[in-house]
């Protein structure tokens, strides 16, 4: 072999096997020169016509193979599963773990020495990520970006903040069946993801944080040239990271992981990034409490003013000053010296990109913020002892400190069957529960915690209820919502046993979420639950339910925990 890198094992070797290694690469119609003594970059994509958040991923593929080429490597590019929430049912996170496991093997199995990572829609980013970390080569990642901001009759409109706002507009006969189609056809106009903060946007930005991604590149939107001219630059550096031999595991410290929660509180950003970033750290092997997300809103201020806790979109964000400008902000709470995939600290980042606040109204300073301390909270108490959590911002005021008499879904069957009955006793101060809706018990849990508003509600001009769910919710949705409820349901968490007219009471101010019921009657109820039957005996989602974790523990699988990098010292492929 002529150099250290781990792709000269399979293509710089004498003997049969390296003999059939070029062979078979040469079949592609590349000569030598393309790849004796350069870099193998795996060009890891998860473009797919199922999934329109990614559908623009191949020419972002072209324009990082150029990048790779400029700077002396070689780029293959190979698929992965693609994840798309609008389409995938139950949810794309049944599968988060399943696409994790393909980039990991992906990359393990063939001769890479880098890989740039190309994402878009909620879980293809996590997922990738997530499998790049146990697999631990040098990793860089190019998201897709936002879609453009969508426009109707002088309105601008928020994929899918505003699918939900106006279908409840629709349910409480405020719109017609032809004004939601002329929405429909007006919302979503270009390729990328969500243009709101939801888990896309949210999860970008979270990349950028963590220093994974080029500074300035997580809010570009997806058809701007800008963000091909990204995945160029992403391209060569890459290369630089295998010289270098920077990997996620040098990049993804705890004090990474801290700057990444800042950011999240900075930005009011998706619930569902809890869950995620727990995940990467559990895939690195760093302890990161659900406590901790709770601790550091205590301490950072909300910067950014975009649905649906505020008024503008992605797009704004970026023309606006986009992260690098909201990292300036909250300079003084960030860990400037941890390495990022520039070679450089975050802060030398800071010093380097432009942070001026162009759009005060869409990002604020620190000295003018939204709020004082970050809007997601970690609630517990006697319902959720391992804890749940919460978007204050999107929620209505009055119900931050509420008890009211709970109204209780044993599933989303359930729920759909009942929510519009004219005859369900529920009024403006009830709590809506459902339950079965975790890792467990949907399985997958879904992005079911957005429970509607029951219609007759809605008709009387009530427009927010406390929910409450072991589920997620999609992070463009909005209301007084407490979500990841732990332990869940299904595998006995107290949620499987609050009944219909129980109260509840939730603080969040204080951070308490309770069933306002003794000991002796919640041990009384315990004996007589039992367990509802697994819905799935074969395959991976069998494997899914024995083996998924609960959301305070990021929904991993408990074998993929820790660390597992390929090994590059010996003459196996492993």
């Amino acid at each position: 072999m002529s150099n250290g890198r781990r792709s000269s094992r399979w293509l710089e070797q004498g003997g049969l096997d390296g003999f059939l290694h070029r062979s078979w690469l040469k079949s592609t119609g590349v000569s030598d020169e393309s790849f004796r003594g350069r870099p193998v970059i795996g060009i890891c994509n998860s473009w797919s016509e199922l999934v329109n958040c990614n559908v623009h991923l191949r020419g972002l593929a072209e324009a990082v193979k150029r990048g790779v080429l400029q700077a002396g490597g070689f780029p293959r590019e190979f698929p992965v599963m693609s994840l798309g929430e609008s389409l995938m049912k139950p949810t794309t996170m049944l599968y988060r773990n399943l696409m994790a496991m393909d980039v990991e093997e992906s990359i393990r199995s063939y001769p890479l020495d880098g890989v740039v990572l190309l994402t878009g829609c909620d879980k293809t980013n996590p997922a990738s990520i997530m499998g790049a970390c146990s697999a631990d080569i040098p990793a860089i990642v190019i998201t897709g970006g936002p879609m453009l901001n969508g426009h109707w009759r002088g309105k601008e409109l928020g994929s899918c903040s505003d699918c939900w706002h106006y279908h409840e507009e629709l349910r409480a006969g405020r719109i017609t069946d032809g004004e939601l189609t002329e929405i429909e056809n007006s919302l979503s106009r270009s390729n990328g993801h969500c243009m709101t903060m939801g888990t896309a946007s949210t999860m970008a930005c979270m990349t950028e944080a963590l220093g994974l991604t080029l500074p300035g590149t997580a809010a570009i939107p997806a058809v701007d040239s800008r963000r091909v001219q990204a995945a160029e630059a992403t391209g060569r550096r890459i290369v630089a990271l295998v010289e270098e031999d920077v990997r996620p595991s040098r990049i993804l410290t705890r004090e990474a992981f801290e700057n990444a929660i800042h950011a999240l509180h900075a930005i009011s950003g998706s619930t569902n990034a809890i869950i995620h970033l727990i995940a990467y750290a559990g895939r690195v092997g760093i302890e990161l409490p659900l406590s901790l997300f709770d601790q550091l809103s205590r301490s950072t201020p909300w910067l950014v003013n975009l649905k649906p806790a505020g008024d503008h979109l992605m797009e704004d964000f970026y023309y606006a000053g986009g992260l690098p400008a909201v990292l300036a902000q909250i300079r003084d709470l960030l860990h400037l010296d941890e390495l990022t995939v520039t070679g450089q600290t975050l802060g030398d980042n800071l010093d380097s990109t432009p942070t001026e606040i162009i759009d005060p109204s869409v990002i604020r300073a620190r000295s003018e913020p939204l709020e004082p301390r970050g809007s997601l909270v970690v609630l517990y108490g006697n319902l959720c002892p391992d804890g749940a959590v919460m978007k204050i911002s999107a929620a209505d005021r009055r119900l931050l400190s509420h008890e009211g008499r709970a109204i209780v879904f044993e599933d989303v069957h359930d729920l759909a069957a009942r929510i519009d009955d004219p005859e369900l006793d529920v009024d403006a101060d009830s709590v809506m529960v459902l339950r079965n809706a975790g890792p467990v018990g949907a399985p997958g849990m879904p992005e079911w915690g957005h429970l509607p508003i029951p219609s007759k509600l809605l008709r009387s001009g009530v427009t927010d209820l406390l929910r409450i769910s072991d589920a997620r919710m999609s992070g463009t949705s909005y209301g007084a919502v407490v979500l990841h409820v732990a332990p869940e349901s299904a595998v006995g968490g107290p949620l499987a046993l609050v009944q219909t007219g129980d109260r509840i009471r939730l603080d969040a101010a204080a951070r308490t979420l309770d069933l306002m019921l003794d000991d002796a009657e919640l041990v009384r109820r315990r004996k007589s639950w039992t367990p509802p039957p697994r819905k799935d005996t074969r395959g991976y989602r069998q494997l899914y339910e024995e083996h998924v974790l609960q959301a305070n523990d990021g929904c991993d699988f408990d074998f993929l925990r820790g660390t597992a990098p390929v090994v590059t010292d010996v003459t196996t492929y492993l």
